[in-house]
C-alpha cells in the first residue's frame, strides 16, 4: 500500500476518540474443515499507525506468506499488548461456527493484560458481554490498522499450528492446505474419514454414501 492511502485506514476519529488504547480483533479460519478458528486482538500505539500504512500492511489474506510472517513479527514488536484466542472444533460443532468465531475474538480481547479503550471487531456482530467499549466494522480489515494487524497475527499463529498438527495427521495435505477443504484435503476425507481435529458439523466432513458435500459449507 502507497503512503497516501494510509489516510483510509487512520481516519477513525468517530470511532476512537482522541485514539488512545484501540484493540483491533479479526478471526481466521472460519471457512477451513479442520482446526479450531483463531482470533487476534491487537493495541498498536497511535505513533507506529503512518509506518505501518505505508508498509503494505492489508487484510493477511492478500499478503503472500513471507510478508505475513515479517509484518506479524513486526506487528508482535510494536504493539502495546497482543493476544491469541480460539475455539476448538468441538465448539465449532457444538454452537456453530458464527458462534465459535465470535467466542474466539472475546476471549482473544479478554486474554489482553492492558484494557482497551475501545475495541474494534472486524464484521457485523457485537461481541456479547465484552466489559469493554466495542464498534463493529464490515470489512473492517480494509478499514481500520489495528484490524488488519489483528488479521495478520491471527493467520500466522494459526498456520503455524496446523503446520505443526499436520505432522500428527499426515494424510490430509496440511501444511499445503492450512486445513481448508482442498481437492486433495476433501479425497482424503472421503478415503479415510475425519481426523478428531476435523469440523464434524461442516458437510465434506460428514461421509455419506461415500461422498462429500459442498466444500466448507456448515449443516445447521
Amino acid at each position: 500500500m502507497k503512503m497516501e492511502n494510509s489516510a483510509n485506514y487512520c481516519q477513525l476519529p468517530e470511532l476512537s476518540g482522541d485514539r488512545k488504547l484501540v484493540a483491533g480483533v479479526d478471526e481466521v479460519g472460519r471457512g477451513a474443515l479442520f482446526g479450531p478458528v483463531v482470533a487476534a486482538a491487537v493495541i498498536l500505539p497511535a505513533s507506529t499507525l503512518p509506518n505501518l500504512a505505508g508498509s503494505g500492511m492489508k487484510d493477511s489474506k492478500q499478503l503472500t506468506r513471507l510478508r505475513r510472517q515479517k509484518l506479524a513479527q513486526e506487528i508482535q514488536e510494536l504493539a502495546v499488548d497482543w493476544s491469541i484466542g480460539y475455539a476448538t472444533s468441538t465448539e465449532i460443532d457444538q454452537i456453530n461456527i458464527l458462534q465459535a468465531s465470535l467466542l474466539a475474538m472475546k476471549r482473544a480481547v479478554l486474554k489482553l493484560k492492558v484494557q482497551p479503550d475501545l475495541c474494534l471487531i472486524d464484521g457485523r456482530q457485537a461481541l456479547v458481554g465484552l466489559p469493554v467499549p466495542q464498534k463493529s466494522l464490515i470489512k473492517g480489515d480494509q478499514r481500520s490498522l489495528e484490524i488488519a494487524a489483528a488479521s495478520i497475527v491471527a493467520k500466522v499463529w494459526r498456520d503455524d499450528l496446523v503446520g505443526r498438527l499436520a505432522t500428527k495427521y499426515p494424510d490430509y495435505d496440511l501444511a499445503a492446505n492450512k486445513g481448508y477443504g482442498t481437492q486433495r484435503h476433501r479425497l482424503a476425507l472421503q478415503q479415510l474419514g475425519p481426523s478428531p481435529q476435523h469440523r464434524l458439523s461442516f458437510r465434506p466432513c460428514q461421509l455419506k454414501d461415500g461422498g462429500v458435500g459442498e466444500e466448507g459449507k456448515a449443516i445447521s
